[in-house]
């Protein structure tokens, strides 16, 4: 994959939001994209990567009767890849994921090369099919070329959180990081989400959403259930039910509402001695903490992420794995103004899905004739959150977080891919 490094100026007007943008109107992306940085170092806790994925093919050989693999030189499939790391805890976790996750997709693609690019099997069972081995197999569970590529960027996720606790353990670092990507590859757009970071789907008369945000409130069930089947990662520390609010030791014998991990309702419990600690997830909204620490429930590193004062972990708590998220763009008719807006939760602090959807669809048919309005459109969407009396939105918000944003046109995306 190439991946440029980012460029001084252009991106935002305050160095505390960097702006990294993808524009372009042609039918092949430029090499390399550009990433417009806003004059911010490389050791922000946002950063961002992008480029062309150069995927190649494995070829079965036999040497003294045994099978082996020899990697082709030459590029069997393409694709293109967009990435975002918002990080906490320091900016290590997100120049990791930055430089490794790209290469970590590569490979689990290429391993599975072979199966993206055969037909789906017929019914009579013959032909060529994702697992040659058995055929009747892939029929009887529905596997199909999507399943492959989604099963890559779930293994490529995993895989480059491992990279980056090893990495940061041997330097003595500490820090995590939220992921979102977005990979094009043979008409489809591939959208895989760990954290909060958010991407968005914007047509003249339609607005998708992309991606889902984990947070210790959207996971509760999960994060309830785990503590509920090892009790031990609480130390006795924590309370893993979910009440109203932090009770006190006067509500002690009070019946109070509650939940637990197997309950989507609520119900009646009279407060004991245990009900009394520190509630595993505490906090509403962008407030809700795991374990009085952390704000979301996915994404890469925190391996050394420990509650305050204590030697409780919340490594068990967190997935890597990201949800994704499958758009046929071949299904759509696309049209020159349909984009894809991926932002890190900066923006979305701010602007909700249909504010940033205003601002896309007003901007974009009166600028079609300007060669950087894709860019122009990221940077107008930065300032709408810096709280400026000229704001696009009116309204002058502020954002405190940083910002990144891509702008990804589909026009020219769902043309069906590079294929072998």
């Amino acid at each position: 994959m190439r991946r440029p490094g980012p460029a001084a100026g252009g991106g935002s007007a305050s160095t505390h939001t960097p702006s990294r943008i993808q524009g372009r109107r042609g039918r092949r992306l430029p090499a390399p994209p550009r990433i417009i940085n806003a004059e911010k170092s490389e050791f922000n806790e946002d950063q961002a990567a992008c480029g062309k994925l150069c995927i190649r093919r494995y070829e079965f050989g036999a040497e003294e009767d045994q099978e082996w693999l020899t990697l082709c030189t030459e590029e069997f499939l393409t694709g293109h890849y967009w990435a975002l790391f918002d990080g906490h805890g320091g900016p290590a976790a997100a120049i990791l994921a930055a430089n490794t996750l790209h290469s970590c997709l590569r490979r689990q693609l290429e391993a599975v090369v072979e199966g993206i690019v055969a037909t789906q099997p017929p019914m009579h069972l013959s032909g060529h099919c994702v697992c040659l081995s058995d055929p009747q197999f892939v029929e009887e569970k529905g596997i199909k070329t999507k399943d492959l590529v989604i099963g890559a960027l779930e293994r490529a996720f995993q895989e480059c959180d491992e990279v980056i606790g090893r990495e940061l353990e041997a330097s003595c670092q500490v820090g995590g990081c939220t992921a979102l990507v977005a990979v094009s590859l043979q008409g489809k757009l591939y959208v895989a989400n760990a954290g909060d970071s958010r991407a968005l789907l914007v047509r003249r008369d339609e607005i998708r959403p992309l991606s889902s945000e984990f947070t210790p409130e959207t996971e509760r069930q999960r994060i309830q259930e785990l503590a509920f089947v090892y009790p031990e990662l609480l130390a006795g520390e924590f309370t893993r039910l979910e009440f109203p609010r932090r009770l006190k030791g006067d509500d002690l014998g009070q019946k109070v509402l509650f939940r637990d991990h197997h309950m989507n309702g609520w119900s009646y419990k009279r407060v004991e001695k245990s009900d009394l600690k520190y509630p595993l997830i505490h906090g509403q909204g962008r407030q809700a903490r795991l374990l009085g620490t952390l704000a979301v429930s996915r994404g890469l590193g925190d391996h050394q992420l420990r509650v305050l004062d204590t030697n409780i972990q919340l490594k068990p708590f967190l997935l890597s794995v990201p949800q994704v998220t499958v758009l046929d763009m071949d299904q759509l008719e696309l049209q020159e103004d349909d984009v894809v807006v991926m932002a890190t939760d900066g923006l979305w602090d701010v602007l909700s899905n249909e504010q940033v959807a205003r601002l896309v669809q007003s901007f974009l048919p009166g600028n079609r004739d300007d060669p950087h309005r894709f860019s122009e459109l990221a940077q107008m969407l930065i300032r709408s959150t810096q709280g400026k009396e000229d704001s696009p939105t009116g309204q002058g918000q502020v954002s405190y977080d940083d910002v990144s944003v891509f702008v990804i046109p589909l026009h020219s995306q769902g043309q069906g891919g590079s294929g072998p």
